[in-house]
């Protein structure tokens, strides 16, 4: 199940917001892990109770993690944990991309290829490891106690809103939450807000992005026109964008309509004027992630050697991209990106800072547009024709689109670069990160909300295109 289906919208979520507002304080986190669980069994009923399984089990794990009082025996119980959380991300999502690449090692050197039965991919397998491993990392660090229920642990782990697109978050941000929130109606209003904010980012622009995208990334790439390629390229731009932050947008609003503050996951990232401003801009949990739980304890900005600083950044992008998917595109968008940013360490940044705002932040979203081609195919022959294509100079500009393209291929730029003005950033900041509104302002966000719900609810009853883009995550 996802968000943007009737299914979810005109059906589950109502009745779990009936439910869940109707039961006492006491019961309002079971209701929660009922919920998640069916929400997850929809889509993966076999899986549900792997997840479940090793969900308890990392649980009394990490409670002995904090009883011990020998620091051995506590990083030994440590390392358990992390081997079996990442123990079932190299196998669901690693184990296939592993055999098929030993077997064609195997067959160039005349040997028999293993025999191998595809393992299938639980949905948001990588958000459950992550957020398990910042649990039993963050106990162990005494940044936090550890949950005292079981049922509460699973309800963090497993809450439907964030589990299967992220934002990834970290158990040190919401451990209080967790046991004892306030709720109260302006967070609730906001909530559904910033719901309907992301369900219109994905459904009325993102959906549109994907279908031009997909109409020309999935043609004979050899027949497409330079104009073609360079539209498919925008078109997937705008649409992982609006995508994934569409789909954090509707977390983090069905979170505050629970009573969590989920921490943001996008800050305009297509606004920046370098590769690691983009990073502090796009996917912001996984970058803290990455920095906390891998840079930092590699070293970071620690380590006296340029060598071996530029070598973790590049570490840490390359499993960043093996961390998008199982197939050498990702290892190779991990590592281009890796490269920008130790270009911007080396010299890069001082250049564009040289050349103005404007210059600087086409060039990185140029940068990044290219990084997004390798992203969006799996071929690297078909990567190497369609770089090829966008740089052909011929003559044939003739390009198929659907409909609605150009005109919200507009809305998509003007909404990417919004907060690149002050007035932009200042409407942002009080649509979106506001704690309390007047009953005016209220009325005036109720009535553009149910526009943006009717309208997105019309769109997704008219058509069957609703690409799902995080099963590969």
């Amino acid at each position: 199940m996802v968000f943007s289906t009737t299914l979810f919208l005109l059906y589950f979520l109502p009745i779990f917001l009936l439910v869940y507002n109707l039961v006492t304080k006491k019961w309002k986190n079971i209701v929660i892990l009922i919920a998640s669980i069916l929400f997850y069994s929809w889509g993966a009923p076999k899986f549900v109770f792997v997840i479940v399984g090793s969900t308890i089990l990392d649980f009394y794990l990490v409670q002995q993690i904090y009883r011990s009082t020998k620091e051995k025996h506590r990083k030994i119980l440590l390392g358990i944990s992390i081997f079996m959380n990442l123990g079932l991300l190299a196998y669901f999502k690693y184990a296939n991309f592993f055999v098929e690449n030993l077997n064609s090692a195997l067959e160039s050197i005349g040997f028999t290829e293993l025999a191998w039965t595809s393992v299938a991919l639980p949905i948001g397998i990588s958000f459950y490891t992550f957020q398990t491993l910042t649990y039993s990392v963050d106990v162990y660090r005494k940044v936090h106690a550890p949950l005292e229920k079981v049922t509460d642990y699973l309800m963090y782990i497993m809450s439907f809103p964030q589990m299967i697109a992220g934002p990834i978050v970290r158990f040190s941000s919401i451990a209080d939450q967790i046991t004892n929130r306030k709720e109260v109606i302006d967070d609730k209003l906001i909530g559904f807000y910033r719901f309907c904010i992301g369900l219109a980012k994905k459904v009325l622009i993102a959906n549109v992005m994907a279908e031009q995208a997909d109409l020309i990334f999935d043609s004979d790439l050899n027949e497409i026109s330079m104009g073609s390629a360079w539209i498919g390229m925008l078109a997937y731009t705008f649409q992982i964008y609006f995508d994934f932050s569409g789909y954090s947008d509707m977390a983090i609003g069905l979170g505050r309509m629970m009573g969590f503050k989920f921490p943001e996951n996008f800050n305009s990232p297509y606004i920046s004027r370098n590769i690691s401003e983009f990073w502090r801009r796009w996917h912001i949990t996984l970058g803290a992630f990455m920095r906390d739980y891998l840079y930092i304890p590699l070293g970071g900005n620690r380590v006296k050697s340029k060598g071996r600083l530029f070598f973790n950044l590049w570490i840490v992008f390359l499993l960043s991209g093996l961390w998008h998917g199982a197939s050498w595109n990702f290892v190779i968008w991990g590592a281009y990106h890796g490269l920008f940013l130790i270009l911007d360490r080396l010299f890069l940044i001082r250049i564009l800072n040289k050349t103005g705002v404007i210059f600087s932040t086409i060039f990185t979203f140029f940068i990044v547009m290219i990084g997004w081609v390798i992203f969006r195919l799996e071929d690297l022959t078909s990567i190497k024709i369609y770089l090829i294509k966008l740089f052909s100079f011929d003559l044939n500009f003739e390009i198929n689109s659907v409909p609605s393209f150009w005109f919200i291929a507009i809305i998509a730029t003007f909404f990417s670069i919004f907060t690149a003005f002050k007035v932009g950033q200042k409407i942002e900041n009080y649509v979106l990160f506001q704690n309390y509104l007047k009953i005016s302002n209220h009325l005036v966000f109720t009535f553009v909300s149910v526009v943006l719900l009717i309208l997105s609810l019309i769109s997704i009853t008219s058509s069957e295109f609703n690409p799902f883009i995080y099963f590969r995550f």
